[in-house]
This record gives C-alpha cells, sequence and structure tokens, in this order.
C-alpha cells in the first residue's frame, strides 16, 4: 500500500520552504531542525524508500517577481516529470495582489500540468480565501475542474516574530472557507491543515458542507484535539487526508504516531491511501500506485 501525501514540501536547496536566514532561524525556533538539502533524485529516492507517492507545494512562490514565479513552477513541472512514480502533481500559490498576470500565470501552469494541479490559499500575508481579489482565480479553477485548497488553523509562519511577522492568525478562521464554499458550490475545495483553534468550528464548516475534503499536514496526530481524533474514526473517516508537510516532518516520525494513536487499520488505511485515491479519482486525476 503506497502512502499518498497530498501536501508536503520540497527537500532541494531551491524549492526549500524557507528561504531567507530570518524564516530558517524560525525553523530552528519553531520546529528545533535544520534544512538537510537533497538533490532532486535524492529526493525522489527518499520518497520511494518511505513508500510514498506526494503532492509538492511552493508557498513562497507567491512572493516572488512573476518571471521568477514562473521558472520556479517550470522547474516544479520538469522535476514532476523525471519521477512520475512518486510526484503525483502540485499546489500552485499566487497572490492575488498580482492581478490579471497571477490569473495568467495560473491559466499557464494548468495548460502545462503533467498530473495533478491545485490551486492554494494559505493566506499568509494574502488576504483571506473570502476576499473578492480571489473571484477570478476560483472562477477559472472551476472552468479547469481543478481544486483549492483553503488553509484554516494557526501557523508556524511568524512565530515569536514581533507581531507574528505580520501573519493575521484570523485570515485562516473556517469561516472563510465556509463563505467560499457557500458562494462557490461548483468549487472542488480541500480544508488544509487542523483548524486549531478553531478546530470545532472547522468540523462544523465540514459537517455542513460536506463536499469538502480535509488534509492535515503539519501536525503529528498525537496532537490533534479530541474532536479531531473523535471523528477521524467517525464521520470524517472518509474524508481525511494524510498530507506530511515534509521536509520539516519526516514520515518515519508521522507514521509512527499515527500508529501509535489506536486507530484501527481499516481507518489507517483511509487516511493513508483509499481516501487519498478517492481524491484523486474525484479531482480526474489518472494516477496509479503501481
Amino acid at each position: 500500500m503506497k502512502i499518498i501525501d497530498v501536501h508536503s514540501h520540497w527537500g532541494t536547496r531551491r524549492g526549500f520552504p524557507l528561504q531567507t536566514a530570518e524564516e530558517l532561524a524560525q525553523q530552528h525556533a519553531t520546529w528545533n531542525s535544520k534544512p538537510n538539502y537533497m538533490t532532486e533524485a535524492e529526493m525522489a529516492d527518499y520518497f520511494r524508500a518511505s513508500n510514498v507517492a506526494t503532492i509538492l507545494d511552493f508557498g513562497f512562490s507567491k512572493f516572488r517577481p512573476l518571471e521568477e514565479m514562473r521558472a520556479l513552477h517550470d522547474y516544479a513541472f520538469a522535476t514532476e516529470a523525471a519521477h512520475r512514480d512518486v510526484i503525483i502533481g502540485h499546489w500552485i500559490h499566487v497572490d492575488p495582489g498580482m492581478g490579471e498576470a497571477g490569473v495568467r500565470e495560473l491559466r499557464r501552469c494548468i495548460d502545462k500540468r503533467i498530473g495533478f494541479l491545485g490551486f492554494a490559499v494559505s493566506s499568509s500575508l494574502s488576504p483571506p480565501s473570502s476576499d473578492p481579489a480571489y473571484d477570478p482565480y476560483y472562477k477559472l479553477c472551476i472552468e479547469a475542474g481543478i481544486p483549492v485548497l483553503i488553509f484554516v488553523g494557526t501557523t508556524g509562519l511568524g512565530a515569536g516574530l514581533p507581531g507574528g511577522g505580520g501573519v493575521i492568525l484570523d485570515y485562516c478562521h473556517p469561516r472563510h472557507l465556509d463563505w467560499v464554499a457557500a458562494h462557490y458550490p461548483k468549487l472542488k475545495i480541500v480544508a488544509g491543515r487542523p483548524g486549531w483553534p478553531w478546530q470545532a468550528e472547522t468540523i462544523a464548516v465540514l459537517m455542513h458542507k460536506r463536499n469538502i475534503w480535509y488534509e492535515l499536514h503539519g501536525w503529528s496526530p498525537k496532537y490533534h484535539t479530541p474532536d479531531l481524533k473523535r471523528e477521524i474514526s467517525r464521520r470524517l473517516k472518509d474524508r481525511i487526508l494524510f498530507g506530511a508537510d515534509y521536509p520539516l516532518l519526516t514520515y518515519e516520525r508521522l507514521i509512527r504516531d499515527w500508529r501509535a494513536e489506536g486507530y484501527l487499520e481499516e481507518i489507517l488505511t483511509k487516511v493513508f491511501h483509499t481516501n487519498g485515491a478517492a481524491f484523486l479519482a474525484d479531482m480526474g486525476v489518472a494516477w496509479t500506485s503501481t
């Protein structure tokens, strides 16, 4: 059973999620870790050795000038083409402040995609997902049939910095997820991250808007709230997707921590593989685990 990881980052120097000296210092302070850069081939071999296929995220690209952003996206597609067995596709971030140029870049990525492609809204130093600036992006996603990943809950970005580095946590409150789902009923949506400190509210949105998938990157499952732990085995058992947040968290640790929570093997199979396979099929992605 190959594990399907629907949200991780890059282990290469060019793609690593934290780039500046300040961000790397924050990584050490927040996660007590330092980067261990790999080549593209080494990263792919680590996925193979971990029996994982993953969707990769290029979150920092949204802050880059357009030409640099385009080059990063092309780098992502080239790496995917070289390692189709373990790289399923990509989450693309575009700052809505780029306006029409940003919409054209998302359109270019849609036309160039190889496997999976989705549009990610992290709202870290960007507007909340309910902001009208995203309207043309959501409409394009509906037209192209690709999903939108909307981050909920707190983030480690900016943690401990004066003013949180300008990150407004409320922008990832699940009220914004609810607003988008209500106003765009044809949009394919994934909620990303555990929703703490609004986990109960996140579950309420998921139970009301039952077409939203839920991926849990960035946290060890031992830190999930009792509400979330209970619903993983109950009402959300067919909608929970495994997200690792590699390289900030390793597969060895996460798989061990998931198993230590005492979930039935049936539930773990859903989390690690079955739900991910159903998600990819729902997104119209032709991908095989063999």
